[in-house]
């Protein structure tokens, strides 16, 4: 039985704005990826055995946003930062999902 979200959720998720994630942090501001980010820290924040095996800044910064932390929502009010973020996670993702393994928290 798969929790949810998992990667494919993710992925489902990041297709619906546009098909290859990996430059998005050079794109100006725009709304769709303001939107986009939102909703990905929505899913950052879910209990799910595939989000406990995220790198855990994604969730934290997930977290600090969504709870308003003053510095971490000043950091993401600027686009190039979310749009880093959205490039990061979606890169991850598509590596685990796609080619398997997972964040090694230990170092190894």
């Amino acid at each position: 039985m798969r929790t949810k979200p998992d990667g494919e959720d993710y992925l489902a998720l990041f297709s619906r704005y546009k098909t290859d994630f990996g430059d998005v942090y050079m794109d100006p501001e725009d709304d769709r990826f303001r939107l986009l980010f939102e909703q990905i820290c929505k899913l950052l924040t879910q209990p799910s055995a595939f989000n406990l095996g995220l790198p855990e800044q994604f969730r934290t910064t997930a977290f600090r946003y969504l709870d308003g932390e003053r510095g971490t929502v000043k950091h993401m009010s600027k686009a190039e930062n979310r749009h880093f973020m959205l490039s990061d996670l979606f890169d991850y993702i598509h590596l685990v999902t796609k080619m398997g393994g997972s964040w090694d928290q230990s170092g190894r």
